[in-house]
């Protein structure tokens, strides 16, 4: 019996203490949906309370800093609307425009502060085994759970190849197990303070699997994944098609056949409303999706994630 599925039976029956049933809070059944949103700035949570989509990936705050965070009645709101609210962290990178940053670092880094990241200013890659970012990390899960958020969607999960193939630092085996043991120590620190039904939903890297024993499919509950059908509002072409069959799908259906849900996101829609060309290749990508059993999202091609994208009839 895996440890989730005996927390499952805990928590139906209730806990045993000295021969009598204490009923908990909350039963871990595991994560069902068939929507879902992605919106990482400026999301109301009135518009998401009855936008109709399942689960709604949002920023902790409005636009980022401190000053602009939900606060936990907005959170409940969404709950009580029936939607499932989980809060982005990036994992694997530094963001300069968090309550953790410090102006110091930008002229006397810390020694787990890497570089910045030339696709997104104010984006440092960070040593993430290191104690003191896991200390930032865990503040930081202290703000979401507060908040009343239902879980964590972890982004950069895949930075664990930066450091063997761009820094070469430590080998690629070595970087997923200490990526594989952060997000393992995350998913208990946050469980042990939010109950066994705090989400877990990793994305990108789902290749990390191919050094995973069972611990970490065990400990998510989904995974989400960025461009696996479409390079932008360009389909990926047959070579890169076949390298993502062999290198990308064998994982994310891994993740299927343990029960989990695969969050799909392409950033197809071009802005010129559903209509014409616009319109096939959102339906193609949908449609792709779904033969494979994943939850997609249409996102907008500028990649900003700054509107919840509702296509009536079509999302949710």
């Amino acid at each position: 019996m895996r440890v989730r599925d005996w927390f499952a039976g805990i928590m139906i029956l209730g806990l045993v203490v000295n021969g009598c049933v204490q009923p908990l809070k909350e039963a871990y059944t595991g994560l069902h949906m068939e929507s879902w949103a992605y919106q990482l700035q400026d999301a109301d949570p009135s518009l998401i309370a009855t936008s109709g989509f399942d689960l709604v990936v949002i920023d902790y705050s409005r636009d980022g800093s401190e000053q602009g965070a939900y606060s936990a009645e907005e959170v409940r709101m969404m709950k009580k609307a029936g939607v499932i609210p989980v809060a982005y962290i990036s994992i694997g990178e530094a963001e300069s425009y968090r309550f953790y940053w410090q102006e110091a670092w930008y002229t006397e880094p810390p020694a787990w502060l890497g570089e910045e990241n030339p696709e997104w200013e104010g984006n440092y890659a960070v040593r993430y085994w290191d104690t003191a970012w896991k200390a930032i990390l865990r503040a930081y899960i202290d703000r979401i759970i507060a908040q009343g958020f239902s879980g964590l969607y972890l982004d950069k999960a895949d930075e664990f190849t930066y450091w063997a193939d761009s820094r070469k630092e430590i080998s690629e085996a070595e970087a997923a197990r200490k990526m594989i043991a952060l997000i393992r120590e995350l998913a208990d620190y946050a469980r042990e303070r939010a109950g066994p039904a705090f989400y877990i939903i990793p994305q990108n890297g789902e290749n990390i699997l191919a050094y995973d024993t069972g611990a970490l499919l065990e400990t998510v509950d989904g995974w989400a994944t960025e461009d696996l059908f479409y390079n932008g509002t360009e389909r990926w072409d047959e070579e890169e098609m076949a390298w993502i069959a062999e290198h990308r799908f064998p994982y994310l259906d891994r993740v299927l056949a343990d029960g989990k849900p695969v969050l799909s996101v392409d950033y197809v829609d071009d802005g010129s409303g559903y209509q014409g060309v616009n319109r096939e290749r959102i339906r193609d990508y949908r449609a792709r999706a779904l033969s494979r059993g994943y939850i997609p999202y249409v996102a907008m091609s500028d990649r900003a994630l700054d509107e919840l994208h509702r296509i009536e009839g079509i999302q949710p």
